[in-house]
């Protein structure tokens, strides 16, 4: 339940007036999940944040099903939810991914890469330029089809192998990326140990090294409770897309430091306070929220969903 006024919008000049959220719930939030979630509760849940007013959804995943178990059905879900006006990106590991999607129509996909060697070894086998030489026919392929391609690059911030990561070492990855052809970036911390300085000065790093803002998104994790503030730090530099999960959900299978993603509800309610725009109906992505988790049979962990639902008065 809302209280009518609040929050309270106090814009700021210097931050957006408009913030795009790319909604990685469906894929992200679920993809490790121990128990199967049906297909049709998949699409159910897409169709419902596309209800809520996101525009961006990400579906799924076309990767072998060895790798995530969980996305295994990602030729019968497509199909299901490809009528919505939203997009909806899909991530291809290489040609063969690239060619199911495009097969099912896909219009968005996104490649994976690493700022480390570690987390490349771990969680795609190969040198982060070996992984580099891999996705340059799939970018080029998804370009000659009129596909965008987006770039997720994960362990920005912090390697739980390495810890503390060179900043040129992300600059270099990310050139090269947007160099291949790539649409967009999205600057992952995989484990959560950003911290706003920290934002700052790889968003600087990349502005002087020809990467603006404008072609960056953001995605934080809340591992250690920064990631509305590394994502309020990261709008003061000019970004305008936010990487978010639905009610919380999700971390990543390879990286087992990793906590659950930013909240798309925590992060609609701090933009709301500030102002900006994001074209999400709050009531309807909270209701849509805590209907997945009952489906997963457990509470959200979105302190959003908890205070407009009232998940912890139920509870006890």
């Amino acid at each position: 339940m809302t209280v009518p006024g609040l929050p309270m919008a106090v814009p700021s000049r210097d931050l957006p007036t408009r913030v795009r959220i790319h909604e990685v719930g469906a894929r992200d939030g679920l993809q490790n999940e121990k128990a199967t979630v049906p297909t049709e509760v998949k699409a159910e849940f897409i169709r419902r944040l596309a209800d809520a007013g996101l525009t961006t959804i990400e579906a799924t995943s076309f990767v072998h099903p060895k790798w995530v178990p969980q996305l295994a059905d990602a030729e019968q879900l497509f199909p299901m939810v490809s009528d919505l006006h939203a997009a909806l990106p899909v991530l291809v590991p290489n040609e063969r991914g690239l060619d199911r999607a495009l097969g099912l129509g896909a219009r968005r996909v996104a490649v994976f890469a690493s700022a480390t060697e570690s987390f490349a070894k771990a969680n795609l086998n190969r040198t982060v330029d070996e992984a580099l030489a891999m996705f340059e026919p799939v970018v080029s392929r998804a370009k000659a089809a009129s596909v965008h391609v987006r770039g997720y690059l994960s362990m920005c911030f912090g390697d739980p192998w390495e810890g503390a990561v060179p900043i040129p070492q992300v600059v270099k990855v990310c050139r090269a990326l947007l160099d291949m052809g790539c649409d967009e970036l999205s600057l992952g911390d995989t484990i959560g140990v950003a911290t706003p300085g920290h934002v700052v000065a790889l968003l600087a790093a990349l502005d002087e090294a020809g990467v603006p803002p404008t072609a960056l998104g953001v995605h934080f994790h809340d591992t250690y409770g920064q990631a509305l503030a590394n994502t309020l730090a990261a709008l003061q530099q000019g970004v305008t897309t936010v990487d978010a999960s639905a009610g919380g959900l999700g971390g990543c299978p390879y990286a087992k430091s990793a906590t659950g993603n930013l909240a798309t509800e925590d992060l609609v309610w701090m933009l709301r306070g500030l102002g900006i725009d994001t074209g999400i109906d709050l009531g309807r992505l909270v209701a849509t929220s805590t209907w997945m988790a009952a489906q997963l049979g457990r509470p959200s962990p979105s302190r959003t969903v908890r205070a407009l639902s009232h998940e912890d008065t139920e509870e006890h």
